[in-house]
């Protein structure tokens, strides 16, 4: 019984697992942070260009029907 609780306590293989797994996600949080933070810069990109289209927009003659 000595010798089975001994090797219990000496096995590491789970331990491995749990920083695989902790690796992981710390990875998604990295990347879920990165996206997060493009996806706010590709919004101000996109509506400073909208607003400049528009702007052209109303520059233009109206179309004759």
């Amino acid at each position: 019984m000595k010798n089975l609780l001994k090797n219990f306590a000496n096995d590491e293989s789970g331990a491995t697992a749990i920083e695989y797994g902790l690796i992981a996600a710390l990875i998604a949080v990295g990347i879920i942070a990165a996206a997060t933070a493009l996806g706010g810069s590709l919004d101000g990109l996109f509506r400073g260009i909208s607003g400049q289209l528009d702007a052209e927009a109303t520059k233009l003659p109206a179309p004759k029907t």
